[in-house]
C-alpha cells in the first residue's frame, strides 16, 4: 500500500529506530532503461513513478510521516538523484530532523548523455531526530588500529563521505527497476543501528533494505505500492535466514568492505 496512508494506519509515533529509503525520483522511471542502455527483459513490471509536478507535495507528506514514526535519536537516510533533491531538502527543513551528513555515492555506470556531463552519483541525506543520543557505531566495521595496505586508517577511509560502491549486476535474474547494492545498505545499517532494532523502508521496491536488515539480525518493516513488486519481494523475504550476513562477516576471509584488503 501507499506509505503515507500505510504509516498513518500501521506505525505508531516514535516507533522506528532507523529509516533507509529510496523514493521514486520523479524522472520517468518507467523509461530508465533508455538512459542506462539495458535490457528490461528481467526487470519487474509495475514501477510506480511520481509526476514531477506533484513531487514537492509528495515529499512533504512522506517525510512528515517519516519524522513522526522515527524515535528520538533515530536516523534516516534518503537516497536521491539531483533532479528533485531540492524538494526533499525543503521537506526535511520543515520537519524536526537535524542534518548530520550529506553523503555522495559514486557508482560504476552513469546516465548516458551527449550534451552535458554524465551523472554517475546519488546523494544520501543523513538526518537524525533530536531528543536522544543517535546510534552511531564508529568501530563496527574496522577497529581504530586497522590499516590498509597503503598504511592509512581503514576506519577513516570507510567513514569518508564519498562512497565508491558498484551497482550489483544480476544477469538473467528477476530484479526491480532500481536497486541499492547490498554493500551500501550494510554500511548504513551497521553504523546506525544495533541488532534487533527496527529498520523501515517506506518504498520497499526490491526489498533490498529489508533483506539486508534481516540478514544483519535487525527487524524490518515497510511499504510497497506495486502489487507485482510486493508479491515478488515477500517471496524473497521468506528465503532469508535472520543473521546470515553476520555469520559471513565473522568468517576471517570475509572483509566488510569489498575491493580493499586489510593488514
Amino acid at each position: 500500500m501507499d506509505c503515507i496512508e500505510g504509516a498513518k494506519k500501521h506505525i505508531p509515533d516514535n516507533f522506528v529506530d532507523l529509516i533507509i529509503t529510496d523514493p521514486p525520483y520523479g524522472i520517468s522511471g518507467d523509461k530508465l532503461h533508455k538512459h542506462y542502455n539495458r535490457n528490461e527483459k528481467h526487470v519487474l513490471e509495475g514501477y510506480i513513478e511520481v509526476p514531477a509536478k506533484e513531487y514537492a507535495a509528495f515529499s512533504k507528506k512522506w517525510i512528515k510521516q517519516a519524522q513522526r514514526i522515527l524515535r528520538p535519536g533515530g536516523s534516516i537516510y534518503i537516497v536521491s538523484g539531483y533532479t528533485n533533491l531540492i524538494h526533499i531538502l525543503n521537506a526535511l527543513a520543515e520537519n524536526n530532523l537535524r542534518e548530520v551528513n550529506h553523503l555522495v555515492w559514486k557508482y560504476n555506470f552513469g546516465v548516458y548523455t551527449r550534451n552535458k556531463y554524465i551523472s554517475s552519483h546519488y546523494h544520501i541525506l543523513y538526518y537524525v531526530k533530536p531528543g536522544a543520543k543517535p546510534t552511531f557505531n564508529t568501530f563496527c566495521r574496522f577497529g581504530a588500529k586497522e590499516k590498509w595496505e597503503d598504511g592509512g586508517s581503514s576506519n577513516y577511509k570507510d567513514r569518508e563521505d564519498v562512497w565508491i560502491i558498484n551497482r550489483e549486476y544480476k544477469p538473467g535474474k528477476i530484479k526491480n527497476k532500481n536497486q541499492l547494492p547490498s554493500e551500501l545498505l550494510m554500511k548504513l545499517i551497521q553504523y546506525s543501528s544495533n541488532e534487533k532494532d527496527l529498520v523501515c523502508d517506506l518504498f520497499l521496491g526490491s526489498f533490498s533494505t529489508a533483506k539486508v536488515a534481516l540478514g544483519l539480525n535487525r527487524r524490518a518493516i515497510g511499504f510497497e505500492k506495486s502489487r507485482i513488486a510486493y508479491d515478488f519481494g515477500m517471496r524473497e523475504i521468506e528465503k532469508i535466514k535472520p543473521g546470515y550476513l553476520l555469520e559471513k562477516l565473522r568468517k576471517p576471509e570475509i572483509s566488510s568492505l569489498p575491493n580493499q584488503r586489510k593488514r
